[in-house]
């Protein structure tokens, strides 16, 4: 039997309205789990630098810290293009208008990520409804597989708390590529061109937003061109010719153009992609791909369980959804092969994009990939929802065990966050740092460690503006200027210097460099404040520098 990457249509059976109820009624509990204490944990570097500190200071008419200094100047404002040599400027423009309206804050930043979940939800489940729709579904209706995938992921821990923090994964990739996977299934099976050309212009969005996104947007396009091809064989295809094709390459491309510009500009992303292509930045091989296979494996699979927010101050999370999501998919397979197998063929492709990196092997990476994991059990169940009353039951059991888990570790997650605050560098402890800085008059401490500056600007409405001097040459010691730029502040007994705690590190050995060279120079060095966790654990350091 040959596998079909659109699930044939079939005359409607069952009413609209009791699946819309059931979708917006998972929507509904995912907007609550993630909008609970929007507040905590603190605010990652990650929100702040790659939305919250730009949109600040396009609110408030500072000078604008474009990325590598590359921005587009348009009526006098200057308008970054990038956020990372990798992450494009989309959430900043995003933020704007909640910012503009309730004003800065952490809550109102989390709003756009929260949103950007429901998003995510919503074209999750249309292009599910196309994909892996079942014969009951009627037109414009979500089918029996998207109301069992929004209701598998609304209360997913790892949906739910990377969604709450999403600028820090980028979260903004996911209703792009289930918005371009939508269009493209819309096409094969309409042939409508202005489908094509939307299947584009959602892969330009999606790869704009974080070039992670090629994950899903390279195998996508790769089997929807041979699903094309299979149905030219047998006369079904929708046609291509020219211009369509022209159509689609244009609004692929036209969100590439900031993209395109700041390269031109600075060749970072090609610097990057070349310089981290065998070896990547934190020292991941890449062509060690049984290794990098099984880390990335077993993030996968704790992705489903949702067991990787420690730094929330405990971990839990659902040890069933794994072996939950491999009987569904299983299901799935031994009775409708057809609908399955292509999807499979999706996740296994991006799976294996996925063990190269020029960066970590993160399982943050994976919020991309989680959500289509769960359509594809969901995929499984979707069929027997549809079905008769025997299978109907065994799909809906599981659908609820599933969930009755995932509501329990989530709701754990909330209750050790409002003890803990937040651990590590998602601690609560940078908003007592950001109000001692700004109140303080302190306007422009010297930071001397990764993971404080965009934090504290933010918090500070851009009041307080760290001058970072580590270095990012490597995480494993200062490089050869460090001790030049740190002496340009040294005889200065006002400035101030932001350390971490030794044990929170992140680019090491400028503590101990910045110590040394303050005693050569016949100076004392001395913390006077320490900022902690509300555990205790001492987590951020500021220190003056003065005569002995």
């Amino acid at each position: 039997m040959r596998a079909s990457f659109v699930a044939p249509a079939a005359a409607p059976r069952r009413p609209a309205r009791l699946r819309w109820a059931w979708v917006a009624a998972a929507c509904l509990l995912y907007l609550i789990l993630a909008g609970y204490q929007l507040g905590l944990p603190g605010l990652h570097y990650d929100e702040a630098k790659e939305a919250g500190v730009n949109a600040a200071e396009l609110l408030t008419g500072g000078p604008v810290t474009a990325f590598r200094g590359i921005a587009v100047s348009i009526g006098g404002l200057r308008l970054p293009l990038m956020v990372q040599d990798y992450i494009g400027a989309l959430n900043v423009y995003l933020a704007l208008p909640f910012l503009a309206l309730t004003g800065i804050g952490v809550p109102n930043l989390r709003a756009l990520s929260v949103l950007t979940g429901l998003a995510a939800l919503l074209w999750m489940a249309r292009a599910a409804s196309i994909w892996q729709g079942d014969p009951t579904r009627q037109p414009g209706a979500p089918s029996w597989t998207a109301v069992a995938a929004v209701w598998l992921l609304a209360a997913s821990p790892s949906f739910v708390f990377w969604s709450r923090q999403g600028i820090f994964v980028t979260n903004l990739m996911q209703p792009l590529v289930w918005w371009m996977i939508g269009q493209g299934l819309r096409w094969l099976q309409t042939g409508q061109r202005r489908c094509l050309a939307l299947t584009g212009l959602a892969a330009g969005l999606a790869l704009y937003a974080k070039l992670l996104a090629v994950w899903v947007v390279g195998p996508f396009g790769l089997l929807l061109a041979a699903a094309w091809w299979q149905r030219r064989r047998t006369g079904h295809a929708p046609r291509l010719d020219a211009a369509g094709l022209g159509l689609a390459a244009l609004a692929l491309l036209i969100p590439l153009l900031p993209l395109l510009i700041f390269n031109w500009q600075t060749g970072g992303t090609w610097t990057a992609l070349a310089g981290n292509a065998g070896e990547s930045y934190y020292g991941v091989d890449n062509l060690d791909l049984v290794s990098n296979a099984q880390v990335r494996l077993a993030q996968l699979v704790q992705s489903l369980r949702g067991d990787q927010f420690w730094y929330l101050g405990g971990q839990t999370g659902n040890p069933a959804a794994p072996w939950l999501a491999l009987a569904a998919i299983g299901l799935g397979v031994a009775t409708q092969p057809r609908r399955l197998l292509p999807a499979l063929a999706l996740l296994a492709a991006v799976f294996a994009a996925s063990l190269f990196t020029i960066s970590d092997l993160f399982v943050t990476h994976y919020a991309l990939l989680q959500p289509l994991v769960i359509a594809v059990a969901a995929g499984g169940l979707g069929g027997w929802l549809a079905a008769g009353k025997a299978r109907r039951r065994l799909a809906g059991a599981l659908i609820v065990l599933w969930l009755l888990f995932d509501l329990r570790a989530t709701l754990l997650y909330h209750r050790a966050l409002a003890a803990s605050g937040g651990l590590s560098d998602h601690s609560d402890a940078s908003y007592h740092l950001a109000y001692y800085l700004r109140y303080r008059g302190l306007g422009a401490p010297v930071a001397l460690d990764w993971g404080m500056d965009a934090t504290v600007r933010y918090l500070s409405e851009n009041r307080v503006r760290p001058i970072e001097i580590f270095g990012y040459g490597s995480p494993a010691a200062p490089d050869a200027e460090f001790g030049a730029r740190l002496g340009q502040f040294l005889p200065n007994p006002d400035n101030v210097y932001l350390l971490h705690a030794p044990q929170q590190t992140v680019f090491a050995g400028r503590r101990e460099a910045f110590l040394a060279a303050a005693q050569a120079a016949g100076l004392e060095a001395r913390p006077v404040e320490i900022f902690t966790q509300r555990d205790g654990t001492p987590l951020f350091e500021v220190w003056r520098v003065s005569g002995q």
